[in-house]
């Protein structure tokens, strides 16, 4: 499919499937516009974190030349600061040109390019894993931006008509740009601060209210379930008793989970087991062994797999980095 065009319409049915070997498109596709005639040569973007415990990657990019980045998609939702000169961005289906102060965000797995638009132009990149940035305590506000329904890229409408709102985002990215290149002590609890201080503050500035609670009756029926699966972290957690508890057959319970918290049955369990884990790494004297066991991942190929695709590093490096060991 090399060269297509094609538009919106027609590459909807590629939505979550595999296309020319490249990883799943997702919700990439749900950024085009409907008619909009879409060139098919795009590649994903493989972003590699600097720190392997902070599930994101900023830098300071700058260009000379007016030439486009072809289009291209990482599963990282991503933001642009812009510091000088200006970028033009293209989408969503929609162009964006970017001059000084300006902020733009993109989902995750959101197709775009840009190109210089006046050179030479200096700006911001934030890279970062979403879910990363949400822990037990706030687990609840993730069905917010699962971009289930609106595209993150939609509230960009924040930053355009609330000045106040732009400049307390800017700033939020500069910090994080600040702490990754000063890493003082504790600089990756100031990140993750950051990040839920720009979270925060896309939710309550949204007078359009694109991210409203839309799930809050159908999360009281998940209720159940999730203190099921609080409860019993450290023994066998079975989906027919998930099912049986919210008096939903199989397939009806595993699409209305998802739906409702942005995730699935099997994935939200494995989450929660893997904080739990983190926790027992930090305030246990317990081998990797026994905390596998504790959490109910007794198979450490499993235990290991399932650490790093929350945390992109061993529970071993996560012990040694959180606890200052490796400094």
């Amino acid at each position: 499919m090399s060269g297509a065009r094609l538009t919106y319409n027609q590459l909807y049915q590629y939505r979550g499937k595999k296309v020319d070997a490249l990883e799943t498109i997702s919700y990439a596709i749900l950024a085009l516009a409907p008619e909009e005639p879409v060139s098919m040569n795009y590649f994903e973007e493989r972003i590699e974190y600097e720190n392997p415990l902070l599930s994101l990657k900023i830098w300071q990019q700058t260009r000379t030349r007016p030439g486009w980045i072809a289009w291209h998609y990482h599963p990282e939702c991503e933001i642009l600061l812009i510091e000088s000169g200006s970028l033009q961005v293209e989408a969503g289906g929609e162009t964006h040109v970017l001059r000084p102060g300006d902020l733009l965000l993109m989902g995750s797995a959101q197709l775009h390019r840009d190109r210089a638009h006046e050179t030479p132009v200096r700006y911001l990149v934030l890279q970062f894993n979403l879910q990363s940035f949400f822990d037990q305590n706030t687990i609840q506000f993730l069905q917010f931006f699962n971009e289930t329904k609106t595209p993150l890229s939609a509230l960009n409408y924040i930053f355009r008509e609330n000045a106040p709102v732009r400049e307390e985002a800017a700033m939020c990215v500069r910090e994080i740009y600040g702490e990754m290149q000063r890493k003082e002590t504790g600089y990756e609890m100031a990140v993750n601060l950051h990040i839920q201080r720009f979270l925060l503050l896309l939710l309550r500035s949204d007078s359009r209210r694109l991210l409203a609670d839309q799930y809050r009756v159908e999360r009281l029926r998940l209720k159940p379930v999730l203190d099921y699966i609080d409860l019993g972290i450290e023994g066998r957690i079975s989906v027919e008793e998930a099912c049986r508890m919210a008096n939903m057959s199989y397939y009806y319970f595993v699409k209305f989970f998802r739906r409702v918290m942005g995730m699935s049955f099997t994935e939200y369990v494995n989450y929660r087991r893997i904080r739990r884990a983190e926790q027992l790494l930090l305030t246990r004297d317990m081998s990797v062994v026994e905390v596998g066991e504790r959490i109910g991942m007794p198979n450490m190929a499993h235990f290991y797999k399932m650490f790093r695709r929350f945390n992109n590093c061993s529970p071993k490096e996560f012990q040694r980095k959180m606890l200052g060991l490796g400094r």
